[in-house]
């Protein structure tokens, strides 16, 4: 009766966000523009609200009970493959079901007040409400092909996103650069579903996972399945080398910033592998690979986050360096210690974006009601003392700043903490190193921001000053909502050290069936709690050290003596240069991938094309158009041409016989 009812409520929550973008794509036009945001945000309200009625049915089931899969139709019949369009319900799609529609809805309020004054308003809600339902098709999927309609989706709604405001070249470019660096990625997991369907012959999740689950332990398949895999993850969500499109996205409307960082395609490579987890388990090459890209790329884009001085692009680093984090946990095989910093992420970022969209749009309002239009609204140098201004803003953005940073007891403490106790827990001790490295260049960078943009005092005129006020409640009571979420929800996953009340780790207890077998999870239920609790608190404890630092440094620099910084880039300008042009990757790809590929393409068109299949195909034709012209000539009409033809051709002939 249960599975029913969850069956039935199942679909609705992908349904609603298309029958959104379907009456806004067809009707927007025709619609009030507040009706068309409302009528949004209604649809994806909907679906968070069905998620939630789907969460309180399913954990009213058996643990043995909680995996439900509902074929709605089948698909299509195509040699050996069949597929029917399949949706899964689990406690991992639940999960990412749950806090995408919900972060999603908030996002969706928000932009009701942050894009008032955009003329294509309802195009703008229709993509949002399209990105949602791909991403929702993208978890709830029930085999790979449903999960890559979804996966394809989101990267066509970042670019259409991202190049919002197309007419603008820089931005439609910064579209186009996350829609092919994405495709680069998309090449790896269509590889991987070849190799899938060639050796197992189905990409449905449950049958496929059976049959790989016979593979050795480090065999080449798994260990290839996993490898293409990873390289689509590397693109979806901006790990080394594949992360260059995601500072560039901040071209976008700020929500867009905030839903793409932190409800929905970044986190779709994290939910991939996580969704793989039976693969990678077989595939320990991959896995260190894994791991060790992503605490590499935890700590270079913390690095890059370091000198910049727009206050989106601060925030764009630390989502790649933060999915580092994501990655290092899934790659030392702490799946769910990855997933929880998923969810917490969703939490802080989201608010960090909305509320460096507030500043945006205060700093916008600003320069117009003094008629400049030349001034950056999100460089911070032209910022400060914006906390008075705008309170509500900064105490959440404070919120937000502190759960990043890795303090307790905030969300990103709990998160981050358990991710470095899983690295050191597995013997990875030098990739801890690099993410207890990358912790304290994450607080530093952070407090930096804060600083710059909300205390001392503001770097502009008094009389830009007096312009200022709160954005409206629509605008503010998002960033509420979701500063009490990044506050509280690491208490979900609490960890045993600091379970002083024995509640437990309900976040890892509720997605242990995914993960673990019947007899892993009794085993697992047996060990809780006898880890080196010692070691985990000097950890811990470390960790909030190295925070400590980053906040003592960013305040010595950019708050008491702001000379200090300035100073200290004149002593070390090359480092700072370095920094500041993000150690020249760009660059760098524009001389060894971009340039050549663009010159070799021109030498193909220019030479391979035009001059010698072009000049071969139209000389062909030139040299057939010179051929009848001349044979032309030999039916002119004329009669005594042809008696006088025929006579020649009579004479060759006799001289022809009697000669030979």
């Amino acid at each position: 009766m249960e599975h029913n009812a969850l069956s039935s409520l199942l679909g609705w929550i992908p349904l609603f966000p298309l029958l959104g973008f379907l009456v806004n794509g067809l009707l927007g036009k025709r619609l009030p523009m507040k009706l068309s945001g409302t009528l949004a945000s209604v649809a994806i309200g909907a679906s968070f609200v069905t998620s939630v009625l789907v969460f309180m049915q399913f954990v009213q089931l058996e643990e043995s009970a909680r995996l439900i899969s509902v074929s709605f139709f089948h698909w299509m019949h195509v040699g050996g493959l069949s597929l029917d369009w399949t949706l899964q319900l689990d406690p991992l799609s639940l999960v990412f079901a749950l806090f995408v529609s919900g972060v999603a809805t908030l996002i969706h309020i928000y932009s009701i007040g942050y894009m008032s004054e955009e003329k294509s308003y309802w195009r703008y809600f229709a993509y949002l409400n399209l990105f949602c339902f791909s991403m929702l098709m993208l978890v709830l999927g029930g085999n790979y092909l449903v999960m890559f309609l979804g996966w394809e989706g989101v990267g066509l709604c970042s670019y259409l996103l991202i190049g919002f405001w197309f007419t603008d070249m820089e931005k439609a470019i910064a579209g186009k650069k996350a829609f092919v660096v994405n495709r680069i990625g998309d090449f790896g997991f269509l590889v991987a579903m070849f190799l899938m369907f060639a050796h197992y012959g189905t990409l449905d999740f449950l049958p496929l996972f059976d049959a790989i689950g016979g593979e050795a332990s480090g065999s080449w398949l798994p260990t290839a399945i996993a490898l293409f895999l990873f390289i689509g993850a590397t693109g979806k969500s901006a790990q080394i080398p594949l992360y260059v499109w995601l500072p560039d996205a901040m071209a976008g409307p700020t929500p867009v910033s905030a839903l793409i960082h932190a409800a929905t395609m970044v986190t779709a490579g994290v939910y991939m592998i996580g969704r793989s987890h039976v693969i990678y388990t077989l595939a320990p090459t991959a896995l260190a690979v894994v791991a060790t890209v992503g605490a590499l790329t935890a700590l270079f884009a913390a690095s890059m986050g370091l000198a910049q001085n727009d206050i989106k692009k601060v925030l764009a680093y630390s989502t790649v360096s933060q999915l580092g984090y994501m990655f290092l946990g899934m790659g030392v095989g702490a799946y769910s210690a990855g997933l929880f910093h998923v969810v917490t992420h969703a939490f802080f970022k989201a608010l960090l974006f909305l509320g460096s969209g507030a500043v945006i749009h205060a700093m916008h309002h600003v320069y117009h009601a003094v008629h400049d239009h030349h001034k950056d609204p999100q460089d911070m140098r032209n910022m400060g003392g914006l906390k008075s201004h705008l309170p509500i803003t900064y105490w959440t953005f404070l919120i937000g700043t502190i759960a990043i940073a890795g303090f307790p007891p905030l969300s990103g403490f709990f998160s981050k903490d358990e991710i470095l106790w899983k690295t050191w827990e597995s013997g990875h001790t030098v990739l801890w190193l690099l993410g207890f490295c990358a912790a304290g260049l994450t607080s530093f960078y952070m407090f930096r921001l804060l600083f710059m943009t909300f205390h001392g005092k503001y770097r502009g005129t008094a009389q830009e000053a007096s312009h200022f006020h709160e954005n409206p409640l629509v605008m503010t009571v998002p960033l509420m909502v979701l500063a009490v979420l990044a506050a509280i929800a690491g208490f979900w996953g609490l960890p045993h050290f600091l379970d002083v009340a024995h509640v437990g780790n309900r976040f890892d207890e509720f997605l242990a069936p995914v993960f673990y077998s019947g007899s892993e999870l009794h085993l697992r239920h047996a060990m809780a709690g006898h880890g080196n609790v010692a070691m985990e608190w000097l950890l811990a404890g470390l960790s909030v050290c190295v925070a400590i630092v980053g906040l003592l440094v960013a305040r010595r620099l950019y708050l008491r003596e702001d000379r200090k910084a300035a100073s200290l880039v004149a002593q070390f300008p090359g480092l700072h240069r370095q920094l500041l042009n993000k150690w020249y990757v760009d660059e760098l790809y524009q001389t060894i991938v971009i340039k050549p590929i663009g010159a070799t393409c021109d030498f193909l068109w220019k030479y391979v094309d035009a001059l010698i299949i072009d000049g071969a195909v139209n000389g062909l034709g030139s040299l057939c158009v010179a051929a009848g012209q001349g044979v032309r000539r030999l039916q002119g009409g004329r009669l005594s041409h042809y008696l006088a033809l025929m006579a020649a051709g009579t004479a060759v002939l006799i001289g022809w016989v009697f000669y030979f």
